[in-house]
């Protein structure tokens, strides 16, 4: 099995390997793919002649195939070479976005959308369970957080820029331009990542174990809260900011952008922080100062107010998924492979949860309220996070 290169100094021991870059801009890719529709849900439904409610089950429909992918792939591919597999999803991305790009209607692009995100359920919790076998075990943390950075550069970039072409030249060229950086991806990750990389098969015996853990189960049912309170209201932050504040497509590229910003600083911010903090009270941190923001939501009534309240949204939003990828690993290391697919899995679950019943209360005329049905899920998700503090892991077998 190869192990994490050996350092010469101690400068060098704080330094992380190169071959994690390609894991980084791997997840800008996914993230950037995965909230293009966000951010693109305007056009999407006046091109296609459709409600918002309607456009907004893309999201959903997505979110159902990576939140069942995510796990039952884990078991697909645990023998493959990480080199050729994390290769392959990202070409497999890069056709059926493109493929996207060109669907007349809105039935064949759900389909081909669903088809799409098998890419985002494999490499994000894949990309992961590679770190342990990359880092030293002191650098796992700060390694995971690393590589999630690439979903705050996302929201920084990909999210904005989506919208900006989507608000002037049309949606289609949005995924047109995720699709061609998908491309690039799959030859980087070929061309750096080394032959090897095989985390630990997830036996029957492992998932067993996976499941039976107390402690990874309550961190995985938390990751469903908290991404459900977000997507409520996260899933149709264009039209409603379209139908309560008139904002413009560059606007709404701006917030994106300021929003994103933020979550980066945040993700920054939680990877310099969270071995010295530790990993459960950096997950508590994250969604706290997310229920801030929807605790005070309904102050926003302008762009610049709105710009300032969903500050502490964004600083918690990436990086509390960071740290908990993070606390899932240092539980139980050996079993990374099972919980991280888990926890993607719910992460999904969350999104399809939150951006369903967004569109059912947008078409029940509820759309001023989402932010309580979101804030009530991140509250609850503190709770819940608060009692899997209380469980220590059990010594791993599998270890």
């Amino acid at each position: 099995m190869p192990q994490a290169p050996k350092s010469r100094n101690p400068k060098q021991d704080r330094s992380l390997p190169a071959v994690l870059w390609p894991l980084l801009f791997g997840n800008f890719v996914i993230g950037s793919g995965v909230m293009i529709v966000p951010g693109t849900l305007n056009e999407i439904s006046h091109s296609l002649a459709i409600s918002v409610a309607v456009a907004g089950q893309l999201i959903t429909a997505a979110a159902v195939m990576m939140c069942i992918g995510a796990p039952l792939f884990a078991s697909v591919v645990a023998g493959w070479d990480r080199r050729r597999l994390l290769a392959l999803v990202m070409l497999w991305y890069g056709v059926f976005l493109g493929l996207c790009a060109l669907m007349p209607d809105f039935g064949s692009l759900l389909v081909v959308r669903v088809l799409a995100v098998v890419a985002p359920a494999i490499f994000t919790p894949q990309a992961a369970a590679c770190v342990s076998l990359l880092v030293k075990p002191e650098q796992r943390g700060r390694a995971i957080t690393f590589i999630f950075l690439g979903w705050s550069v996302a929201s920084v970039l990909g999210m904005p820029l989506g919208a900006w072409i989507g608000g002037t030249l049309g949606w289609r060229y949005a995924f047109a331009l995720v699709s061609a950086l998908a491309l690039i991806s799959a030859a980087w990750v070929w061309r750096v990542f080394p032959d090897g990389i095989k985390p630990p098969a997830l036996s029957r015996a492992t998932w067993g174990e996976t499941l039976r853990s107390k402690g990874l189960m309550l961190c995985v049912v938390v990751t469903m809260l908290y991404s459900a309170g977000q997507f409520v209201l996260f899933s149709y932050f264009a039209p409603y900011y379209k139908a309560l504040l008139n904002a413009t497509p560059v606007q709404l590229s701006l917030l994106f952008g300021w929003f994103g910003l933020f979550g980066l600083a945040g993700n920054v911010l939680m990877s310099r922080q969270i071995d010295r903090l530790g990993a459960s009270k950096a997950v508590m941190l994250g969604i706290a100062s997310m229920a801030v923001s929807l605790l005070i939501w309904p102050l926003g009534t302008s762009m610049a107010l709105t710009a300032v309240i969903i500050i502490p949204w964004a600083l918690g939003c990436f990086s509390s998924n960071s740290a908990q990828q993070a606390r899932l690993v240092g539980i139980a290391p050996a079993l990374a492979s099972g919980s991280i697919a888990l926890n993607t899995s719910a992460m999904y679950a969350g999104q399809a949860i939150g951006a369903g019943s967004g569109g059912w209360l947008i078409a029940r005329e509820g759309m001023g309220s989402l932010h309580w049905f979101g804030l009530m899920g991140l509250l609850m998700a503190m709770a819940v996070s608060a009692w899997a503090s209380t469980h220590k892991p059990r010594p791993s077998p599998s270890a």
